[in-house]
Parts: structure tokens; C-alpha cells; sequence
């Protein structure tokens, strides 16, 4: 493993870790400041895939996975003003959104490697960042997947509410996703300026 490698898996953990933090922290009544960490590791991943490959990619991803779990372990363990910082279904959707969309990300980023620079990281982060939101909000909160751990209480979750305040009357867990999702779209393209920027310093070392 060489030290940029390092470099790269350090960056995944403190990412991930930074996020599972500031997850507890809201801004606004849609978001926690983990909504605007938390998709740089999709920068990471992609980075990594452009100068060292696929291989390399995977690697960080499944570091940035390993943590997350910790992170997740650990959280369970400490009581907030309403039970666990993190439950099990927290802990779940968290695990299995991130790993599912960390390598659904590798393998679109490989799959058009050849086309125009900014095509694989803005194409493989949009979609991954998809279904990273799919599958977190569905599996964390989702009437519809109580059997996930029915033990979790997400009934304040299902409270239907006009969508982000303002839409269709929708359960709060989705404007919650919807506005998770906003960030992550935005923050894709945004990261194609340092992702340019990192990739062609590394590259020219």
C-alpha cells in the first residue's frame, strides 16, 4: 500500500467519522450538518478510481465502511434525550447505503473512465448518491420496514407534513430525504473543481 493510498483511506475514516458526529447537530429543519461532509466521500472514491484504479477505490471503500460500522456500534451505546444516538435501523441503513452506493459509484466511475473528465465522477456521484438516499431513509425511518427492527419506534417519522414545508402532504422522513438529496446533487457538481484539481496534482507527482 503506498502512502497516497494511506492518505486516501485516512481521508474516507475522517469523513465518515466527521459525519457521524455532525449528523447529530441540525441546520434548519430539514438537514444536520453531516448532509454537507458526508457526500465527500464520494470525492474520495472517485479520485482514488481516477489515479489508482478500481482496485484502490475499493479499498478506501471498504476502510470508509469498516469505520462506519464503529462509528455506528458506538453510537448505539450512547443514550440521548430519547434513546440511542443511533439505533439499529440507523445503523443498518447507514452500513448497507453506504457500501451499496460506495462500489455502485466504483463501477460506473470504471465504466466510462474514457469519456470526457467530468462524466465518470459527476455521473457514477449522482447516481450513487441516489441510492444512498434511497436506501438510507427507507431502511432508517420507512413505515413500510419496521420489520427491519420493529423494536425502533419511527412513528414520529411517518407524520405527514407538507413536503419540505411547502409540496404535497408527505411523510416526514421523505422531505427529509429530499432535502439530503438536494445537497448531495449540488455538491456533486461543486466537487468537480477540486476533484480536477486533486487528480491532476497527484498525477503530475
Amino acid at each position: 500500500m503506498t502512502r497516497t493510498h494511506l492518505l486516501g483511506i485516512i481521508a474516507m475514516a475522517a469523513i465518515v467519522v466527521a459525519s457521524n458526529i455532525l449528523v447529530q447537530f441540525l441546520y434548519g429543519n430539514w438537514l444536520t450538518w453531516g448532509a454537507f461532509t458526508y457526500p465527500l466521500a464520494f470525492l474520495v472514491t472517485d479520485v482514488m478510481n481516477r489515479v489508482y484504479g478500481t482496485a484502490a477505490a475499493r479499498r478506501v471503500v471498504l476502510a470508509g465502511f469498516v469505520v462506519g460500522i464503529i462509528c455506528s456500534l458506538i453510537g448505539t451505546q450512547i443514550m440521548g434525550e430519547f434513546g440511542p444516538l443511533v439505533t439499529v435501523r440507523i445503523a443498518i441503513g447507514s452500513g448497507l447505503a453506504f457500501l451499496v452506493a460506495q462500489m455502485l459509484d466504483v463501477g460506473i466511475f470504471a465504466a466510462l473512465r474514457e469519456g470526457r473528465w467530468w462524466k465518470a465522477p459527476l455521473v457514477s456521484t449522482i447516481v450513487g448518491s441516489s441510492v444512498d438516499t434511497i436506501i438510507f431513509f427507507s431502511v432508517a425511518f420507512s413505515g413500510a420496514l419496521s420489520f427491519v427492527h420493529p423494536a425502533t419506534d419511527v412513528s414520529w417519522a411517518s407524520e405527514v407534513i407538507p413536503m419540505l414545508g411547502v409540496g404535497p402532504e408527505t411523510p416526514l422522513w421523505v422531505s427529509l430525504a429530499v432535502a439530503d438529496w438536494v445537497v448531495k446533487l449540488t455538491l456533486a457538481l461543486i466537487a468537480l473543481v477540486p476533484f480536477r484539481m486533486i487528480t491532476a496534482r497527484l498525477r503530475a507527482a
